[in-house]
């Protein structure tokens, strides 16, 4: 009869165990697939290449802009007066004085017609300094209107020159703006699409392993439940912790109640023997580990709580 319980328990258990280790190293699998795909995720992250800025190179060519002020001038501020035509005319005057009075010293006229002739040269001069004296006049309303001119030209200038450093000055620090908020929204787009991918496979590793697990506890539950009465449970005192003594049996066999350290053998507090305490006949080794066949003794293996 141990033969045959021994026989059909380690066809129960070795399919259980083999079911139970498939699915154990399944779940070991997608864990280290897991931890190779983060740490394959961390490698490309740590060498990945730095979202460029496309206005990095952007230059402040507001130093071009040249101050032309200093290149103006008043065309009216130097003006000469053209004295030479009238210096000209007072010379011929003069001229033609000397020749009436060398006339009139010749033929003997009297001295009133030299004196008139003398006075007519002093009104021709006179005519000729007012012109020069207009000239210089109208020479200084020029300079001072090419004045004005010119200040507001240079007012202008500067004006200019201010305006295009504001703006080029405005523009660089729209451009860094941009570039920055650019490398920014690149570099956070970037991070979230690695982070959501990395969930995504952390969330199906998870999914797979703990599948994984739940077939291996079901091969393990299977391995219990199949043995029925052939044998109880794993009653090997190694797999059992927080062993109490619970009563004795009519035969004298020591009654526990205990837990398995390995929860995939049995979930709870169970009530049963210790291997190596009840008769040989009972026993069923397997795999270096005890099971017992309650049918052949007086004790009951349940779960008590």
């Amino acid at each position: 009869m141990a033969v045959v319980a021994a026989i059909g328990a380690a066809v129960v258990i070795g399919g259980g165990l083999i079911a139970g280790h498939q699915e154990k190293q399944a779940a070991k699998g997608f864990s280290n697939d897991a931890k190779g795909r983060a740490a394959e995720i961390r490698h490309i992250e740590a060498n990945r290449q730095a979202v460029p800025n496309p206005f990095a190179n952007f230059e402040d060519v507001s130093s071009m802009a040249k101050d032309l002020s200093g290149m103006m001038s008043n065309p009216y501020l130097n003006l000469g007066v053209a004295t030479q035509a009238a210096e000209f005319q007072a010379e011929e005057a003069d001229i033609a004085l000397a020749n009436t009075l060398d006339t009139l010293r010749s033929s003997g006229a009297s001295a009133g017609g030299a004196t008139a002739l003398a006075r007519a040269a002093l009104e021709s001069k006179k005519g000729v300094s007012a012109s020069i004296e207009a000239q210089e006049a109208k020479n200084q309303k020029m300079a001072a209107r090419g004045e004005e001119v010119l200040q507001s030209a240079k007012v202008g200038e500067a004006t200019r020159l201010q305006n295009v450093q504001m703006s080029e000055a405005q523009r660089m620090q729209e451009a860094e703006a941009q570039g920055i908020d650019y490398q920014f929204k690149g570099e956070e787009d970037r991070t979230m699409q690695q982070l959501n991918r990395l969930a995504g496979q952390q969330q199906q590793s998870e999914a797979n392993k703990a599948q994984a697990k739940a077939n291996q506890n079901a091969a393990y539950g299977g391995i219990v439940s199949g043995l029925g009465s052939i044998a109880g449970g794993f009653s090997d005192r190694r797999l059992k912790k927080n062993i109490k003594s619970i009563g004795v049996s009519d035969s004298g066999l020591k009654i526990y109640s205990f837990e398995y350290i390995d929860k995939n053998l049995g979930d709870g507090i169970f009530q049963g023997v210790m291997s190596d305490e009840i008769p040989k006949e009972a026993v069923i080794p397997f795999d270096g580990y005890d099971l017992v066949d309650y049918s052949r003794i007086d004790v009951e293996f349940k779960k008590i709580a």
